[in-house]
């Protein structure tokens, strides 16, 4: 049994453990080639079954349609708030749904390339809630819309994906899903383009996955890079430019450890790959939730309705930070690393704590946070 810590950084973040061995196996010698992977030419065959293999799982995993290509790039989440109005706005203008830090980002970046709107915002309620759908006010001519399905920094998720059409707008959904990729299946009838930096829940920093349907392809303006132009990128099988390769590698890897992943419901009833993760996701995040609810030191301040299953900010009651905060907080996060409770401090805008429970966080980790807080409570007041 593993003695390593619990990681709960929001990212980059835990890997499976199974997933570093392998790749610290095979460091020096991949598969016997005489090569680490890291050293192989990306044009080699040796990465290029690597790659096939990666993006074929990926395919399989997420059960991506036929008619949408998977790019593997780089410049993370937000080099993309970038490159999806290069590509897809035509330089006029695109509607966002700014739900916390991350969507307010892409707003913001998009301005520099077309008419970002803000079709809907929950600024006024501390992005402690989401808009309805219903309530969005999406613009005819807009090119796509954008929204942050998971806001990693203020732990909000859209546990169901809006359906434009449903609202009787055309454009194309865009979702930022970095931080709950692999982590629930995807309704892709839903979007037009998906994208997610792997630090999170696939991978080391360094990788960018795109999901985007063919026919957004060949849009991108003359200023954008030729590396960051989707229709190039998808014509050359990402090896436009040489790729983060081994990025791509420990991200197959994980794809792998993914497909193996069973759990069986209270009705007996076995689910493999991302509905096992679906599955452990929604226990572990209740788990915590309830936790957070019943006690009479810690709170969330996110609506239940809108509670991200993977990231989980929470903070000391308001007197009690109010009084406390400060010492409390470091006494805490002190406490938490020498019990093997890793990167538990809040994002710098929000302070506080914060628990990432990605895929590779087990259902231990959750219960031992659980059990320090529970102790904390009692002798470290």
């Amino acid at each position: 049994m593993s003695t390593r810590p619990f990681n709960f950084s929001a990212g980059p973040a835990v890997l499976p453990e199974a997933v570093l061995q392998q790749a610290a196996a095979e460091m020096l010698n991949w598969h016997g080639s005489g090569m680490g992977v890291m050293e192989m030419s990306h044009r080699g065959k040796e990465f290029i079954h690597i790659y096939e293999q990666a993006e074929a799982d990926f395919r399989e995993l997420m059960a991506i349609p036929s008619e949408f290509k998977i790019l593997f790039m780089q410049g993370g989440g937000l080099a993309e708030n970038a490159i999806v109005p290069l590509n897809l706005s035509r330089g006029l203008a695109a509607d966002f749904v700014v739900t916390g830090g991350w969507s307010q980002k892409s707003a913001q970046e998009a301005g520099k390339y077309c008419q970002a709107r803000v079709a809907a915002s929950n600024q006024a309620n501390g992005h402690t809630s989401l808009p309805a759908p219903s309530s969005w006010r999406l613009n005819a001519d807009a090119q796509y819309v954008h929204i942050c399905s998971n806001e990693t920094i203020h732990g909000l998720e859209f546990h169901e994906l809006p359906d434009l059409q449903a609202l009787g707008c055309r454009a194309p959904l865009v979702i930022d899903f970095s931080s709950h990729v692999a982590s629930r299946p995807v309704d892709w009838s839903k979007v037009g383009l998906a994208f997610a930096g792997a630090q999170k829940n696939l991978g080391p920093a360094g990788v960018t996955l795109v999901v985007v349907r063919e026919d957004l392809l060949g849009h991108a303006l003359d200023i954008c890079p030729s590396a960051f132009d989707y229709r190039l990128v998808a014509q050359h099988a990402s090896m436009y430019n040489t790729p983060p390769t081994f990025g791509i590698y420990i991200a197959g890897l994980t794809f792998q450890w993914l497909k193996q992943q069973t759990e069986v419901t209270a009705e007996g009833v076995a689910l493999h790959g991302v509905a096992a993760m679906q599955a452990r996701n929604v226990a572990k995040a209740e788990l915590f939730y309830n936790y957070l609810d019943r006690s009479s030191v810690f709170e969330s301040r996110v609506a239940p309705s809108a509670r991200s299953r993977m990231n989980v900010p929470f903070f000391l009651k308001p007197e009690l930070e109010a009084q406390r905060g400060p010492a409390l907080y470091e006494s805490l996060l002190s406490g938490a690393k020498a019990a093997g409770l890793l990167q538990l401090k809040g994002h710098k805008s929000l302070g506080g704590l914060r628990a990432s429970l990605y895929n590779a966080m087990p259902l231990a980790g959750v219960q031992a946070l659980i059990a320090y807080l529970q102790a904390f409570e009692k002798t470290g007041l």
